[in-house]
């Protein structure tokens, strides 16, 4: 009796495992068809904002700097990656080009989105550093 319960104990744990795992995959897969915002910076007001976002195992959070409608600085807070640590070359990207629509860095999708969607919260939300 002692080893069902030990067994079915075992087989709960793997269950919850296998669906964890799957839920962090899911979310990890949607990542590049998320839309990212079009920001007009004419329209955000001069200042330093900061903003975040996650999806495990990615966590990132952004400085961004606005003034005269133009992004003077981009600065990587905090980047908690796997082997996404190439995509915060997407920053620079992003100050050249003055908007969000760039591409992300092949081989690290996940964190480019998840920085790009930072970014976006900042700009968006307006979050006063």
């Amino acid at each position: 009796m002692k080893l069902l319960w030990v067994l079915l104990v075992v087989a709960v744990i793997i269950v919850v495992v296998f669906l964890l795992y799957r839920r962090i995959e899911n979310k990890l897969n949607a990542l590049p068809g998320l839309p990212i915002a079009d920001i007009d910076l004419r329209q955000v007001p001069d200042g330093t904002y900061t903003g975040s976002y996650a999806v495990f195992p990615v966590r990132v959070k952004v400085k961004a700097n606005v003034s005269d409608g133009k992004l003077t600085d981009l600065t990587l807070l905090e980047h908690r990656n796997g082997q996404g640590k190439e995509a915060e070359k997407i920053l620079q990207n992003v100050l050249s080009s003055q908007h969000l629509q760039v591409d992300v860095i092949s081989g690290a999708t996940y964190s480019s989105v998840v920085i790009l969607k930072a970014v976006e919260s900042a700009l968006i939300d307006q979050k006063i550093r």
